[in-house]
């Protein structure tokens, strides 16, 4: 349903998403020195909210990636695919962390 909704938004406004490229690169910097520290300093909340970073970093991809597809910007249908793909395997698993952690004991 995201993938849907992000890409329907990205196809029905025709907006050029091509200016996220450098926030999503440094989020996921910021993303990875996190995870790092997360199994350092082992902080179960720390995780989680990376998780949630996550989840809104892949939907920034997913706005990213489906604008650079529509606007010509990728020119290799495969890499498009694999990126796509990336991003919601990437979404799914981020999500689905956050719905085990709160799934409680039942």
């Amino acid at each position: 349903m995201i993938y849907l909704g992000l890409s329907g938004y990205v196809l029905t406004t025709r907006k050029d998403f091509s200016f996220m490229g450098g926030f999503l690169f440094v989020g996921i910097l910021v993303a990875t020195l996190g995870i790092i520290g997360a199994m350092i300093f082992t902080i179960p909340g720390l995780y989680l909210a990376i998780s949630a970073m996550m989840i809104l970093m892949m939907s920034g991809f997913i706005l990213f990636d489906t604008s650079r597809i529509f606007h010509g910007g990728e020119t290799s249908y495969v890499m498009a695919t694999i990126a796509l793909f990336l991003d919601i395997l990437l979404l799914f698993q981020y999500l689905l962390t956050l719905l085990v952690a709160f799934a409680g004991d039942d």
